[in-house]
């Protein structure tokens, strides 16, 4: 115990030693241990917020205003990227070698995100093979990274200094709030199942209600409603069901929107959510400049209560609401202020205190981020098996082992699916990440 926990004079000597490697110790280390093991632990968080979710809703997105667990993952996402970045470009002088990756895996990230999107043509019990191209949706994770990506490593590239990134975000923050309270948003109408069509009356601006914001007007003018994602999380609010925060029938009374699509991972949004990615590479900048692990420490430490403090306050003022739909500036700070606390923590833990053991998978999954983004968050992996089955397609061995191993064993279905996440799919990937690390099999964009 006592080399995994040093008394206060070493530990002071840990964080206030100089970080700058030497040539032969720069040679071995080309990771930063703690950004993988954050970027792993988001995958794991998306795991279990998508595949539990559903049973345990104080976990799921919020319905419409307000944060919950998995409205951190998205932002977290992007300020990995920032860091990333940061780090990733300055080993490139050639600007064209590196403007030249960056369009590559720009490339990649919207081929991938785009087959990994199916298609919304059919109702969720109807069983289909094929995407509808007439509806196919065209934002997503994936999407929205790529955008980040592309803004922040082009402006990484072209400019030597902290400043440009700086009025950087200062362009996108006035575009998004210009356009999220300025734009005008007309009556507008949508299909439903049986055929009716269905207004919705708006003739506002400024409004962030869910019929009536600008974020989607501007998704609906420019993507098409019919390609916006058509179970949207407001479906769970108290307006639409009984059941809320479970998913559940619409009520008898339920405003006409409630059955509308909206796209969470939209145009307008995804311009506000280039702010998260420009954080992380301000965070990245510190880590590059700053040699010493208590520089660094303080600076991230203090932007991050003060995020945290300032979206709080525009949130709980209401002048700001706390809304990952929309991707409020309120939004922004307190998932980006949480971000820089959780790097913080994990830097010092990893990095600093040099205790990696327990971190070992979710820096393994990190170190493989895509291939369990791919196989786990987009359920190939888990489809893929559930194409065998015997003699009905619910008897199939995913099915089998949440039943009998998990949910059986502790009486409780809630219970059994988390526990399920966590061990037979989360802690599997880990290890199967591990195994690949082993073996210096990576799956890189």
């Amino acid at each position: 115990m006592a080399e995994i926990e040093p008394d206060a004079s070493h530990l002071h000597h840990l964080i206030t030693e100089q970080s700058q490697p030497s040539k032969e110790i720069s040679q071995k280390r080309q990771r930063l241990a703690s950004l993988d093991v954050f970027r792993g632990l988001t995958v794991a968080l998306m795991i279990l917020v998508d595949d539990a979710g559903g049973e345990w809703p104080v976990i799921a997105h919020a319905p419409w205003n307000g944060c919950n667990l998995a409205d951190f993952v998205m932002p977290f996402f992007l300020f990995i990227v920032g860091v990333a970045v940061a780090l990733s470009l300055k080993r490139i002088p050639n600007r064209a070698a590196a403007a030249k990756r960056v369009a590559l895996r720009t490339v990649k990230l919207l081929f991938w995100g785009i087959l990994l999107q199916g298609g919304y043509s059919h109702a969720p019990d109807e069983l289909t093979y094929g995407v509808d191209m007439k509806k196919i949706r065209l934002c997503g994770i994936l999407q929205r990274i790529a955008l980040a990506y592309l803004v922040v490593g082009l402006l990484e590239i072209l400019t030597k200094t902290a400043q440009p990134a700086e009025f950087a975000g200062a362009c996108v923050l006035v575009i998004y709030l210009a356009t999220l309270y300025g734009t005008y948003v007309p009556d507008w109408q949508f299909g439903v199942g049986d055929g009716r069509v269905v207004t919705i009356k708006c003739g506002v601006r400024g409004k962030l209600d869910p019929p009536c914001n600008a974020v989607g007007y501007v998704d609906r003018q420019l993507l098409g409603i019919n390609h916006m994602y058509p179970h949207p999380a407001w479906r769970r609010s108290k307006a639409c069901t009984a059941d809320s925060p479970y998913e559940g029938p619409f009520r008898v009374d339920a405003p006409p929107w409630c059955r509308a699509p909206f796209e969470p991972e939209g145009i307008l949004s995804s311009v506000s959510s280039i702010l998260s990615t420009l954080i992380g590479l301000h965070f990245g900048h510190v880590l590059i400049h700053m040699k010493a692990h208590l520089d660094r420490l303080k600076h991230w430490i203090v932007m991050g209560i003060g995020l945290l403090v300032l979206g709080l306050t525009l949130h709980f003022t209401h002048a700001i609401p706390l809304n990952k739909q929309l991707y409020s500036l309120s939004y922004v700070c307190v998932t980006s202020g949480a971000a820089a606390l959780l790097f913080s923590a994990l830097y010092i833990q990893v990095d600093v205190l040099h205790v990696r053991y327990i971190f070992l998978p979710f820096e393994w999954i990190g170190m493989n981020a895509m291939l369990v983004y791919v196989m786990a968050a987009e359920g190939i992996f888990a489809g893929f098996i559930n194409g065998w089955y015997y003699e009905d397609p619910r008897n199939t061995l995913t099915n089998w082992i949440k039943k009998h191993v998990f949910v059986q064993v502790w009486h409780s279905r809630r219970v059994g699916v988390l526990l399920y996440v966590i061990f037979a799919e989360i802690l599997f990937w880990g290890i199967v990440s591990g195994i690949l690390h082993r073996l210096g099999l990576y799956w890189k964009l």
